[in-house]
């Protein structure tokens, strides 16, 4: 029996009459194999039959199935999936063929035997984006983030790109790689006219269904005459103006990483926007903080259903509820009621509707000092939970100047370094992005060219390796000094590439400085046995272009939650002295 051709269309996109006629000949087929074998000429006269009809079929004018987009398909009716051949068809009902078009085989579309379902597009018509030089130099894969809409880069955004191309930043890097992406898109069309536009998708990048078109025209437009005819920025906003007119009434967007530019678009009664496809969040405050406050009738409402057991020195409780549905393992939940006993607990399992529960040590106490480090409120204990926890690889903390992240991170490291020797060593390393204007270059190795920079970390050294004065005090805080230096490295961020770092404590200070992509760059580093630690004020991003919701260090915050090896607190409370939580609430 021949295969039926492949189908070209979605089932859920034919009409009835698809179905009844696919059941209509796949009955002939059956009866046809059915029927005892006949002599050598009769095939042959059956198909110098089916070649009369198709002839016939091809004669009438091509009848096509218009697909929810308000395209009609290449071939004019497309066959049913083999799914839907397999539905018998009604006995009380009138068997009719329907008027269809012979399709020959050559023309038939064939589907890939594995392909996977495209993501369905969200319906609308099709936006033009015209992209600005910056979004090229920020995300060279920005071309492909479109999704079904259609891109348009004016010729001076190419003569910019070029502009940029030289250098080992990573301006130039990116500038490089958008240069090489567009290549590849015109070598995949061969000698086809780019005036018609490329499809994105020709490389393989499937998420993208538009074109891109290139400006191989003048085009007329015109400008305010306070605006600079000369000047890149001015040429792109009359290119964005053309092309409104060009194509009205579809909507043409301007996109630009540019506060200035966008401002004058919208001044000039253009559509202009940012580009949202690097940004996690767009409000700082929607940012994971790693604890929550159960509400304050929880045990009225909870208490009888609760399961609770020990083990060790924990307790755990099993909960339910709709308070379950707001969890994700390693978050942290306290209670605190007057004339009730407060909780403390983070989250080890959810399972269903149901989560369970596990106190916490308290390190704020005398008995569970960590290289002399106490905790002093709620949220420095959770932090110092998971800073101590061998099963946590990888930990966040945010927060304002002043709450511990630094002295917390080290007295826990240290403790599991040289105590417990969990650890071999501490590296440490940090953004190099200056507050203000640059000193110039700086002598000496690697180490003494970051100690400038590491300014926190002897703060932080002279406080917990301190003695109790006099001289066997000084003897003892200079050995105490020298053994723990020797187990703390400083490292440059621009050497990590092609390192692994075997059962080590890294230390990431600033990270809210850090790009996306330089921070995978460097959570990739770690090897079995290492931990890492990021931490950052997002109120303090002296990167150019980084925001609260760019930063790298809300991307991991952000797609670590919820892993059970990763754990982020929000330490709210500065504990460095009055003067400086008040300059922090008041400056």
């Amino acid at each position: 029996m021949p295969l039926p051709p492949a189908p070209t269309q979605r089932a859920a996109l034919l009409k009835p009459d698809a179905y009844r006629m696919t059941v209509f000949e796949d009955d002939e087929a059956a009866e046809a194999s059915a029927a005892p074998p006949a002599t050598a000429a009769a095939p042959t006269r059956k198909r110098a039959a089916t070649k009369t009809s198709a002839a016939k079929k091809a004669a009438a004018p091509d009848t096509a199935i218009p697909s929810s987009a308000g395209r009609s398909t290449k071939a004019g009716v497309s066959a049913a999936p083999a799914h839907s051949r397999a539905r018998p068809a009604d006995e009380g009902a009138v068997r009719m063929r329907p008027p269809v078009t012979a399709v020959p085989p050559a023309a038939a579309p064939r589907a890939a035997p594995d392909a996977a379902p495209r993501k369905k597009r969200a319906a609308g018509p099709k936006k033009m984006f015209v992209l600005d030089t910056n979004v090229l130099l920020h995300d060279p894969t920005s071309l492909f983030r479109f999704e079904e809409h259609d891109i348009f880069l004016p010729m001076i955004v190419l003569e910019e790109l070029d502009g940029h191309k030289k250098g080992m930043t990573e301006v130039a890097r990116n500038g490089r790689q958008a240069s090489r992406t567009l290549d590849a898109l015109a070598a995949a069309h061969g000698s086809a006219d780019m005036a018609l536009g490329l499809r994105l998708d020709s490389t393989g990048q499937r998420a993208a269904g538009g074109c891109l078109y290139f400006q191989t025209a003048p085009l007329n437009y015109q400008l305010p005459s306070s605006l600079p005819q000369g000047k890149a920025d001015n040429q792109i906003l009359g290119v964005v103006e053309a092309l409104r007119k060009l194509h009205a009434p579809r909507e043409v967007v301007l996109v630009s990483k540019d506060i200035n530019m966008r401002v004058k678009a919208r001044a000039l009664g253009l559509v202009a926007e940012d580009y949202q496809n690097d940004k996690t969040l767009e409000d700082g405050d929607l940012l994971y903080s790693g604890s929550l406050a159960l509400p304050t009738d929880f045990w009225t409402k909870a208490g009888k259903n609760v399961e609770s057991w020990q083990s060790g020195v924990h307790m755990y409780y099993r909960i339910s509820g709709p308070v379950v549905a707001q969890l994700m393992i390693n978050q942290f939940v306290y209670f605190e009621a007057p004339g009730e006993p407060s909780l403390y607990a983070r989250v080890t399992e959810i399972r269903d509707k149901t989560a369970v529960l596990e106190t916490l040590k308290d390190y704020g106490s005398s008995k569970n000092t960590v290289w002399g480090v106490n905790t002093r409120n709620r949220e420095q204990n959770f932090a110092m939970n998971l800073l101590m926890d061998p099963d946590v690889d990888f930990v966040t903390l945010t927060g304002t100047a002043g709450t511990g992240k630094t002295l917390m991170a080290l007295a826990a490291g240290l403790t599991q370094v040289l105590d417990e020797r969990r650890y071999t060593e501490i590296i440490m390393t940090r953004a190099t992005v200056s507050v203000g204007e640059d000193i110039g270059f700086l002598p000496g190795t690697e180490e003494e060219k970051m100690g400038p920079w590491m300014g926190a970390l002897d703060d932080n050294l002279e406080f917990l390796a301190k003695g109790d004065g006099g001289n066997a005090g000084e003897w003892g805080r200079a050995a105490t000094n020298e053994l723990i230096r020797s187990r703390i490295k400083i490292k440059s961020m621009n050497f990590m590439r092609g390192r692994t770092f075997l059962n080590k404590y890294v230390i990431i200070d600033e990270a809210q400085n850090l790009t996306p992509k330089q921070m995978k760059t460097l959570v990739t580093r770690a090897g079995p046995g290492t931990k890492i630690i990021c931490m950052g004020n997002l109120a303090q991003i002296d990167t150019p272009y980084l925001t609260e919701g760019s930063s790298g260090l809300t991307y991991a915050v952000d797609r670590f939650k919820g892993w059970p090896h990763s754990g982020h607190i929000l330490l709210a409370r500065g504990e460095r002295s009055r003067l400086a939580d008040f300059a922090s609430e008041v400056l």
